[in-house]
């Protein structure tokens, strides 16, 4: 097949109500509703690619650069998305099914066509809420027992001393049978939050004290573009240093690979810089021996970009898969999907066996 033509872009807003809230530790107040938007590239061989994984607002004044063009063209539209990122938002999910429909056309998976280096890749969860000790002691032991292998803490720098407790009683009941990430959330800010992040000085210090208690790695302690800072944590503590989600350019995450500031790289391919740039990223990242596992913090199709990317490269060794129940579950999450993804027997979480991303819409949304 030469040519498979986008004869159209069509955009689904949806939404599902969460009672009770969710209090995300990024957001200034809790969550009430999660929204999604859909994207669907038509083509004229009746071949359409499902994306998604951000707000898409404002796409619509760009959508004839689009139409009429070969969507087989991936690299010509990864160009073109990246001029209106210079101008307007970042509409990523339109490559993302751009590389759906590739991979229908050709009949494999996006993660084949990406390399096909991992079938699967170990899940940590991510957990979203800031919880008390005993709390978040009790929610570890669930998580081990339901097969994951590490989870991600989150603690808040104006609270440190009971974030520190945290993950003290975290690890004081899984022992060395988890890893246990940490992430700061000091690298960037929700629209309206001007907060400064805290200082270098601080941020050496928490890694200090979370590197006694074997953490993997510490998630945004600094700016991304505080490369002097955060290479003094990695040299003061010993820690491997996580950042790079929202980055919104390649060329910061050139900086930091040739000042090497970061042990892991972590470009959402929905949000940051898209599948194919983060694949470049990746391959970089791992022939200098340092991690490439990304943000997924979308929704179900967004892990599901993310994870094709990762397991097409052969990043790891862990995938991001948000969830802190009750306030954050698989079927929350991905509401939009005919059933929520789920992590398998031996907690990893496998490429659908279907062909470009593999991500079944519930009926009503499709």
């Amino acid at each position: 097949m030469s040519r498979v033509e986008i004869t159209n872009i069509r955009l689904k807003r949806i939404e599902t109500k969460l009672d009770p809230p969710f209090h995300a530790a990024w957001d200034p107040v809790p969550r009430r509703s999660f929204e999604a938007t859909l994207v669907f590239v038509d083509t004229d061989e009746g071949i359409t690619g499902v994306a998604s994984g951000d707000t898409m607002s404002g796409f619509e004044e760009y959508e004839h650069l689009f139409v009429g063009k070969d969507s087989l063209r991936i690299s010509r539209h990864v160009r073109t998305l990246e001029t209106i990122a210079l101008h307007a938002g970042k509409f990523w999910p339109v490559e993302a099914a751009l590389w759906d429909i590739l991979g229908k056309v050709a009949g494999q998976s996006v993660a084949t066509l990406f390399g096909g280096s991992e079938e699967k890749i170990p899940a940590y969860a991510s957990c979203g809420e800031l919880k008390p000790p005993e709390e978040r002691a009790e929610s570890a032991l669930a998580l081990r027992e339901e097969g994951f292998r590490a989870m991600k803490i989150r603690i808040a720098p104006n609270r440190l001393e009971e974030g520190i407790k945290t993950v003290e009683a975290a690890r004081g009941a899984v022992g060395d049978t988890m890893e246990i990430m940490v992430d700061l959330n000091e690298a960037w800010r929700m629209a309206g939050d001007t907060s400064r992040s805290i200082d270098p000085k601080a941020a050496r210090d928490i890694a200090e004290r979370l590197e006694e208690l074997d953490v993997f790695w510490l998630e945004e302690p600094l700016p991304l573009t505080d490369i002097e800072g955060l290479r003094s944590i990695r040299a003061g503590s010993g820690m491997r240093v996580a950042g790079g989600e929202m980055s919104r350019t390649t060329s910061e995450l050139f900086a930091c690979l040739e000042a090497d500031t970061l042990d892991v790289y972590q470009p959402d391919v929905l949000v940051s810089i898209g599948m194919t740039r983060s694949r470049t990223i990746a391959e970089l990242a791992l022939a200098k021996n340092r991690l490439f596992t990304p943000h997924t913090w979308t929704n179900g199709v967004g892990v599901l970009a993310n994870l094709h990317v990762t397991a097409g490269v052969g990043g790891g060794p862990f995938i991001e898969f948000p969830y802190d129940p009750p306030g954050w579950t698989p079927e929350r999450r991905d509401f939009m999907l005919a059933e929520p993804l789920k992590i398998d027997d031996e907690g990893c979480l496998a490429i659908p066996g279907l062909p470009g991303l593999g991500a079944i819409l519930d009926e009503k949304y499709s």
